[in-house]
């Protein structure tokens, strides 16, 4: 069971610690054989969609090229096509969470990745991602998770849009919640949630006032410590 107090903070790291096990899904853990035969792949993939060669993707990430070559036949594995769509995306985390409802959750997410909002998330768009939540700087990831809860880009956190998603994390947490929620525990969690984070009272959270809160809370910066070297 998770005790929900707290839960204004939980979403900060939730999108972290779900991601481990959608990279889990993805077979990130799973042995790789010589790097030639991924090249091969790169080069030979009768894919629709043709990623970018590993030399360029490793430019352009922290990313070592053995761990672009896992990342690749995990994605390749799970997604053939060479892109996730969204119900794919949902399917995923549904696996996960069978006592709740996830799909809110995983939507507000694979828009995070969809960068390009064309309704898929290549493979480049997939490095991209785990290259700020499991390589970035602290300031780096914690923008990250901003642009996710800001849902519609805007530059700041309304209470509507922490609302939704609070919302979507009771739904995904389903029974494993305890309490048991409560119609308006939603809402509370809201409320909690701005008062560590609205400085100035002014109702909305600017990303400078969402990076110091989460820079002052020892809890949320263990845990980000927590996502560096998972692969």
């Amino acid at each position: 069971m998770l005790n929900l107090d707290g839960l204004e903070m939980i979403a900060v790291l939730v999108v972290m610690g779900l991601f481990i096990k959608v990279l889990e899904q993805f077979g990130l853990f799973e042995p790789v054989g010589g790097e030639d035969s991924i090249e091969d792949d790169f080069e030979l993939s009768t894919v629709c969609h043709r990623p970018e060669g590993l030399d360029k993707l490793q430019e352009q990430s922290k990313f070592t090229k053995k761990e672009l070559q896992v990342l690749y036949r995990g994605f390749k594995n799970e997604c053939p096509s060479g892109v996730v769509n969204e119900e794919t995306f949902k399917l995923i985390y549904s696996q996960f969470f069978p006592q709740g409802d996830s799909s809110t959750y995983a939507h507000f997410l694979f828009e995070a990745f969809d960068t390009n909002k064309n309704g898929s998330v290549s493979f480049e768009d997939f490095v991209a991602g785990l290259n700020i939540i499991l390589r970035g700087s602290i300031n780096d990831r914690l923008n990250w998770a901003f642009n996710l809860y800001d849902l519609n880009k805007d530059g700041c956190i309304t209470k509507e849009e922490m609302l939704d998603i609070m919302k979507s994390i009771y739904d995904m947490m389903g029974n494993y919640t305890y309490p048991c929620m409560q119609d308006d525990a939603p809402r509370e969690h809201v409320e909690n949630f701005f008062q560590k984070m609205d400085r100035n009272k002014d109702g909305v959270v600017t990303i400078d006032e969402f990076i110091e809160s989460c820079q002052k809370d020892e809890n949320i910066m263990q845990s980000m410590q927590l996502f560096e070297n998972v692969i």
